[in-house]
């Protein structure tokens, strides 16, 4: 298993992780069992958004003797009142919800304490100033949450947590679908039909805003990275094709920022599914032959990052040059952060050859020899 530094927490994190809210639809023996095969696979971190008992025991089972090996997303926020899940702000019910989460883990800290659920600007400007917030602050400073994240589905809440400089990474929603839909504060239309119009290429709202997380080191976790299975079928998809789950996991992880695919199980047989990803074949992950030859589709001429333009002859990381040069080029000036990053590339735009045979292999016809020219013009080498 491959990990990845979580952006400024600093926390090296499995690119496969666990989402936990199918856990309480087995038996708990059951779910124990998977999350401790998870583990075994070299999944080491889990999001816990699920206020119900058994879900929490059941994570808090799993990991006994073993706690040091996982790190927990924790939602701080999500409740459970009369039997039921309720999202809530108020703090008669948000401390008790939190105090349960660390009983139930059998632990005293949560190393991502997960803002729950905020897709409304009015919601977030509420939540900013209010007691719920101290909570958040007061857990940190106390030590019982180690680093502070934000869930949500919406680019605009995302980017707004970004620049408060306080949250330290987002879980966010990705997936090929996804990325087409503009911003939205209700997420059950993300899931509607899609037409023509909808699949436009990436939203720029959504682009603005991983290329803000990888500027400030803001690190993202996945989660719906299979848009509810859909895209596993070419008669659900939007796009009017399948794809794996490998695909699916690789395009989420070669967005900015992203260092964790949190996926969902059932079954054993679907966590090797996923880890299948970090063994797999380039062919295997392609998800960009699989979008281009779609019968809908509008990324012609955008680096999607998947890395179809290797091999290079000067060995040029062509796709991550393409990411910090998307990076600067969304700012008046180049950020120092992206700077620092671009020299920091064993093979930097410049040594480009010109010999375009990048270019062939390319599905969505990106002009890479001229983008080379443009980097090393516009990063100074």
């Amino acid at each position: 298993m491959r990990h990845r530094i979580l952006g400024k927490t600093g926390l090296k994190v499995s690119e496969i992780g666990f989402g936990g809210e199918w856990l309480e639809r087995h038996e708990a023996a059951e779910s124990v069992e998977l999350l401790k095969y998870a583990h075994q696979q070299g999944i080491n971190i889990v999001d816990c958004w699920m206020p119900d008992p058994k879900s929490r025991d059941i994570i808090g089972k799993a990991m006994e003797g073993c706690r040091e090996s996982w790190y927990v997303q924790g939602h701080i926020g999500s409740t459970y009142q009369e039997g039921q899940y309720v999202r809530t702000r108020d703090m008669r019910f948000v401390k008790p919800a939190f105090e349960d989460l660390l009983r139930r883990l059998h632990t005293d800290y949560i190393d991502l304490g997960m803002i729950h659920y905020i897709d409304s600007r009015e919601e977030w400007e509420r939540v900013l100033h209010s007691p719920f917030m101290d909570y958040v602050h007061e857990l940190h400073d106390s030590g019982a949450v180690r680093h502070i994240g934000l869930s949500t589905h919406n680019p605009i809440i995302g980017k707004l947590a970004v620049e408060t400089g306080f949250v330290e990474m987002i879980l966010f929603s990705i997936n090929p679908a996804f990325d087409m839909r503009p911003a939205t504060e209700d997420l059950d239309t993300m899931f509607e039909g899609y037409d023509d119009d909808d699949l436009a290429g990436i939203d720029p709202e959504r682009a603005e805003f991983y290329r803000l997380c990888e500027e400030k080191n803001v690190g993202l976790t996945v989660m719906k990275c299979y848009f509810g299975g859909r895209l596993f079928t070419a008669e659900q998809s939007p796009f009017k094709v399948a794809f794996t789950p490998v695909q699916l996991i690789h395009y989420a992880l070669t967005r900015p920022g992203v260092a964790s695919v949190l996926c969902g199980y059932d079954t054993k047989e679907q966590v090797d599914a996923a880890v299948a990803y970090e063994t797999a074949a380039e062919e295997k992950k392609d998800y960009a032959s699989v979008i281009a030859a779609a019968p809908l589709h509008a990324y012609s001429g955008q680096c999607t990052y998947c890395g179809h333009c290797k091999p290079c002859p000067a060995d040029i990381d062509i796709a991550m040059v393409n990411k910090f040069y998307d990076l600067a080029v969304a700012q008046p000036t180049v950020p120092e952060s992206v700077l620092e990053h671009y020299r920091a590339l064993d093979v930097t735009a410049s040594a480009c050859l010109g010999c375009r045979g990048c270019e062939g292999r390319c599905p969505f016809g990106v002009p890479v020899a001229d983008r080379m020219i443009k980097t090393a013009e516009l990063f100074g080498s």
